[in-house]
C-alpha cells in the first residue's frame, strides 16, 4: 500500500501557510513582501501541498491560499486544522469541542474559498475532551464531501488508537528535528498502519538555520508581527540552551560539505517513516535555498549520536 502523500506529492516537502501569514498576527513570523509570488515559485519548484491552519495569522494564511489557489484548485492539496480557536479579543482557546470543530471546518472553507479541504487534522490533543467526539463531526464532514481525508497534529498513541473506532486517520503531522521528533510508540503505530508523517519545526523556528544565536535570542530582536516577540514558548534560556548544543551539529555539517540547513533538512528527510517536511520560508531566495540545496542520507547511527550530543 501506498501512503497518501506520495500520492499527491513528488516531492518531500510541502509548504508551511504560517509562513504567508504576516501582519494578521496569531502564529506567523513577520511579514511578507509578495505572499502570491512565494506561492507560485513554490508551485513552480513542484510543491503541490500546502499547510494552514486559522490560527496562522488570525485567518490571514487561509485568505492568501485563497487567493493562490483560484484557477488551480485541481492542481494542489490543501490542509488545514481545528482545535485552536479565538475570541474577538484574540484570546486563544485550545479546544476540541466538537461544535467549535464544526464552526472552524466552516469558517475556514469560507476564507479559502473552497467546497472542500482535502486533508483536514486535529491540530492538538485535547485533554478535556476525548478525541472520538471532534472525530466523528469530521467523519461527517467526509462523508459530504466537505473534507476528503483525516488527520492528527502533535498527537499521541492513545488518541491514535482511540481514532480507529471512528475514521481512518491518513496522515500524522509532528515535530521534527534534531531536538524532538515522534514518540516511538507513535512512529511504530505509523510504520504498521503504513501512514504519513509530515514533519514540521525542521529549523526550529530559525535555530537551525544559524539565523537564531545567542545574540538573537531575546523578544526585543523581532519584528512587531513576529511571534517570537511575545510568545510563551519562545523562552530565552532554552534557545540558548539549544544554540549552545549546535557545535558538534555545524562540525558534521561542515564535514559533510552542507550548509547547517541543508544538513536540518537531510536529517529530517531521512528515516523511512518521514515523507514530507514543511518549509515555512518567507523569500524566495530562502525557499529556493531549502528547495534545490544539497541533502545526504544520515544514517540512524548518526541520528542517534546526533541525538545524543544535541538532546536537551
Amino acid at each position: 500500500m501506498t501512503h497518501l502523500l506520495s500520492k499527491w506529492s513528488n516531492t518531500p516537502f510541502a509548504f508551511g501557510g504560517a509562513a504567508v501569514s504576516g501582519e494578521g498576527g496569531g502564529y506567523g513570523f513577520g511579514k511578507v513582501s509578495d505572499s502570491q509570488g512565494l506561492l507560485e515559485r513554490a508551485h513552480d519548484l513542484g510543491i503541490t501541498v500546502f499547510d494552514t491552519a486559522p490560527i496562522y495569522g488570525f485567518g490571514k494564511s487561509e485568505q492568501v491560499f485563497s487567493e493562490f489557489i483560484k484557477g488551480k484548485r485541481d492542481k494542489v492539496r490543501v490542509i488545514s486544522k481545528s482545535g485552536v480557536y479565538w475570541q474577538n479579543s484574540k484570546r486563544v482557546d485550545m479546544t476540541n469541542d466538537p461544535a467549535i470543530t464544526l464552526k472552524m471546518l466552516e469558517e475556514s472553507l469560507k476564507r479559502l474559498k473552497t467546497d472542500y479541504i482535502d486533508l483536514y487534522m486535529i491540530h492538538w490533543p485535547d485533554p478535556k475532551v476525548d478525541i472520538r467526539y471532534p472525530l466523528e463531526v469530521l467523519a461527517k464532514a467526509r462523508e459530504e464531501g466537505k473534507i476528503l481525508e483525516v488527520g492528527l497534529c502533535n498527537t499521541n498513541i492513545e488518541d491514535l488508537l482511540a481514532s480507529e473506532d471512528v475514521v481512518p486517520v491518513k496522515v500524522i503531522q509532528s515535530q521534527h528535528n534534531i531536538y524532538e521528533e515522534p514518540p516511538k510508540e507513535v512512529i511504530d503505530y505509523m510504520l504498521e498502519k503504513e501512514i504519513s508523517f509530515m514533519g514540521w519545526g525542521a529549523f526550529d523556528k530559525g535555530i537551525l538555520t544559524g539565523r537564531v544565536t545567542k545574540k538573537r535570542e531575546q523578544a526585543k530582536n523581532y519584528d512587531e508581527e513576529d511571534c517570537r516577540k511575545s510568545a510563551p514558548w519562545w523562552v530565552q534560556k532554552d534557545v540558548i540552551a539549544k544554540c549552545e548544543k549546535l557545535s558538534m551539529y555545524q562540525a558534521f555539517a561542515e564535514e559533510s560539505e552542507l550548509e547547517l540547513s541543508e544538513l536540518a533538512m537531510s536529517y529530517v528527510l531521512s528515516p523511512k517513516w518521514s515523507h514530507i517536511a514543511l518549509v515555512g520560508a518567507k523569500t524566495i531566495s530562502d525557499l529556493e535555498k531549502v528547495l534545490l540545496g544539497k541533502r545526504m542520507v544520515v544514517t540512524q547511527e548518526q541520528r542517534e549520536e546526533i541525538q545524543k550530543e544535541c538532546r536537551l
